[in-house]
């Protein structure tokens, strides 16, 4: 054998022992399926087929934090069961915060094929089995459709839960990072809403006026009766005026008799006295 032979058969045992160790080696702890699945405001809808068990809480809430490892030891029996295991961070998803109203952490809600019941059980790993195993969820009452999260009212609430996060957030970047003050943020959030207010006022005065015009004022014989109505009322404000130009009138000649009637009265009295005199110098005569 050749140096370039003798090499290439010394090389060959090291090569399969490296193989081998790569074959043998177990795979990393992170390659296995993670049980616990996330429910984030872009993929909620999931979660309204088949059975679910979803915990809402905050990295920050103490009961949140002592729950965590029993919530991931359920999740583990989650697969043999046919049931999944679900978590929701609030701070991070305040859509679905206000979509399912809450209002104390931890809160869990039970759900199966779309119909939702909250939880009130013992906060054990057997207990959540059993919850599931034994359907015990069957014996706790619903909540009603109108508060279901996908009503009409609670996307309104997921919105509002939206726009107050992201008010939060943009109050936040403007007072820690910009610099402004606080009550400057608050006048800048003010004069916002002040506009905005505005703007939504003049849309709808636009579509009310515009999109949707009243039969009323859109007929044509609107502007028409309008006319005779006004020229029908310059006319009894005409009559109305001259009959009181001729009361006027009539008490001003009323007057002017009065005033002449006491010497015409004068007058006759005058005449009356004359006559008898006459009379009275014609008998002594």
């Amino acid at each position: 054998l050749g140096c370039g032979d003798l090499s290439m058969s010394t090389q060959r045992p090291g090569i399969c022992l490296l193989f081998l160790s790569l074959c043998l080696t177990p795979l990393p702890a992170s390659a296995k399926r993670d049980s616990l699945k996330d429910v984030t405001d872009g993929n909620w809808e999931q979660i309204m087929t088949g059975e679910w068990m979803i915990e809402f809480y905050a990295p920050w809430c103490p009961a949140c934090q002592q729950l965590q490892s029993v919530w991931k030891e359920f999740a583990d029996w989650g697969e043999d069961m046919e049931v999944n295991i679900a978590k929701v961070d609030v701070t991070e998803q305040p859509g679905l915060s206000g979509r399912f109203i809450i209002t104390s952490l931890p809160t869990i809600y039970h759900c199966k094929d779309g119909v939702f019941r909250k939880y009130q059980g013992a906060r054990t790993k057997e207990d959540f089995l059993s919850f599931v195993d034994e359907q015990k969820w069957k014996a706790v009452e619903p909540v009603s459709s109108w508060l279901g999260p996908s009503s009409f009212l609670m996307n309104s609430m997921s919105a509002l839960f939206k726009l107050s996060m992201f008010i939060r957030r943009c109050h936040n970047y403007m007072t820690e990072r910009l610099g402004i003050p606080v009550w400057g943020s608050y006048v800048i959030f003010g004069l916002v809403t002040l506009f905005s207010g505005l703007a939504l006022g003049l849309l709808l005065v636009f579509i009310a006026d515009f999109v949707f015009p009243s039969r009323r004022f859109s007929s044509p014989d609107y502007h028409q009766k309008k006319q005779m109505t006004q020229q029908a009322r310059l006319l009894q404000q005409q009559e109305d005026a001259l009959e009181a130009d001729g009361e006027e009138d009539d008490d001003e000649e009323e007057e002017d008799l009065d005033d002449n009637f006491p010497d015409d009265a004068l007058r006759r009295r005058v005449v009356g006295n004359r006559a008898e005199d006459e009379d009275e110098e014609e008998e002594d005569s």
